[in-house]
């Protein structure tokens, strides 16, 4: 079992220096197939979802006060081809993020359905 949420803000609403970049918002595993096969089946997912994706690609920020890691926190994202990035939020989190050259191909997710949809928070 497992879930992942991308999310696309508007860039005139981000915060951070990757504005503009889809988000992994969150990304949980309890048990099944590799986490690091579970991020690229999510990120073809996105875009199979989104299309295309933007210049700065997809980033995920990781509080490793907060994560359960074997060796160092977000192993499984560089593993799925996600590169750490040396620069941290001003928040301390460690910034991940993937270029759309690594990204896989757009795939359909395997469970679409009611569960798997777009809101909007306008």
């Amino acid at each position: 079992m497992s879930f992942w949420i991308t999310s696309w803000p508007y860039a005139e609403y981000v915060k951070h220096e990757w504005a503009g970049a889809w988000i992994n918002t969150a990304f949980r595993r309890e048990g099944g197939p590799l986490a690091s096969k579970l991020i690229r089946e999510a990120v073809a997912a996105s875009r199979w979802y989104y299309g295309d994706p933007p210049e700065l690609g997809m980033v995920t920020f990781i509080d490793a006060e907060k994560v359960r890691h074997k060796r160092d926190p977000g192993r499984c994202y560089v593993k799925a081809g996600f590169t750490r990035l040396d620069k941290l939020t001003k928040g301390g989190l460690i910034v991940m993020q993937m270029l759309p050259g690594s990204m896989p191909s757009a795939e359909q997710p395997k469970a679409y359905g009611p569960l798997f949809r777009r809101l909007s928070c306008v």
